[in-house]
C-alpha cells in the first residue's frame, strides 16, 4: 500500500462538487505535485489530506490511518503539516518567535531549539533575520520562514499550497530548491502549483487536476515532455 492513498473521493463544498473520484498515491520519500487551473480542486486535496474537509466518499489513508477518522488539530503529532496559501506568518512577530510556534505540539524545547537550528543552517537568510519582524521580511523570505516553521513540527508529509505564488523568478527557484533540499534530507512533500515548470522540475511523480479529478499523470520529467502540459500549463514551450 502507498504511504497516502486517496481513492475516490468526493467532496462537497454545500452543494458544489470540489472534489469527484479522485484518486493518486504518495510513497514515502517522494516530491508529488499537483498542477491545474484555478479552481481544480489542488487547494481541497491538500485541505483533505490535512484534515480541514471531509470526504463524503471514498477514503484517505496516510501511513495506515484513516485520515477522517484524526481531527485536524491532531495531524500535526501524526507528522502532517501544511503551509498554507499566502504563508499565514505572523507578521508583528519576530523571525525566531514564528519559528518557535511551529513547535507548539512539540514538548521537548531542546528538540524545538534543534530544529529551528536546523531551519538556519537550511535557510541561513532567515538566520541574519532572526530578530526581524516577519511583516518586514520579503515575499520570499516570508514564504522561506512559512517553511521553516512547518519543519520546526517535525514533519514527515509536508503539504505546501502554491509556495512561488507571487515570487520573482530567482526567488521561486530558491524556494524550490529548499524544497528539494527538504525532501533530500528525509521529508515526503505534497506541493500544489500553478507554477508548472517550477513544479515539474523538482517532482518525482505529478498529477493535474481537471475540475475534481485526475486528468494526467506521470513523472515529473513525463509530464513536463507531455504536449498536453506543455500547451495549457507550460505556455506552449
Amino acid at each position: 500500500m502507498s504511504w497516502l492513498s486517496v481513492q475516490n473521493v468526493d467532496v462537497f463544498y454545500g452543494r458544489v462538487k470540489a472534489l469527484s473520484g479522485l484518486s493518486f498515491d504518495l510513497e514515502e520519500g517522494e516530491i508529488v505535485a499537483l498542477l491545474g487551473n484555478n479552481g481544480a480542486g489542488k487547494s481541497t486535496t491538500l485541505n483533505l489530506v490535512s484534515g480541514i474537509v471531509r470526504p463524503t466518499a471514498g477514503t484517505a489513508i496516510w501511513n495506515g490511518v484513516d485520515l477522517a477518522k484524526i481531527r485536524a488539530h491532531n495531524l500535526v503529532a501524526e507528522g502532517i503539516v501544511q503551509v498554507p496559501e499566502g504563508r499565514r506568518i505572523f507578521s508583528t512577530m519576530t523571525v525566531h518567535e514564528n519559528l518557535q510556534l511551529g513547535g507548539y505540539r512539540v514538548t521537548s524545547k531542546a528538540v524545538i531549539a534543534e530544529r529551528i537550528e536546523h531551519a538556519y543552517t537550511l535557510m541561513p537568510r532567515l538566520a541574519e533575520r532572526r530578530d526581524q519582524q516577519g511583516g518586514t521580511l520579503s515575499g520570499g523570505e516570508q514564504q522561506m520562514l512559512a517553511i521553516g516553521r512547518a519543519l520546526v513540527g517535525g514533519p514527515k508529509l509536508l503539504l505546501l499550497d502554491e509556495p512561488s505564488m507571487g515570487l520573482a523568478p530567482l526567488m521561486v527557484n530558491q524556494v524550490m530548491e529548499l524544497i528539494k533540499a527538504v525532501n533530500d534530507q528525509g521529508t515526503s512533500v505534497l506541493v500544489v502549483e500553478q507554477n508548472a515548470k517550477a513544479a515539474l522540475r523538482i517532482a518525482h511523480r505529478a498529477y493535474v487536476l481537471e475540475t475534481g479529478t485526475i486528468s494526467l499523470s506521470g513523472t515529473g520529467a513525463e509530464l513536463a515532455a507531455d504536449p498536453r502540459v506543455v500547451e495549457a500549463y507550460l505556455g506552449g514551450q
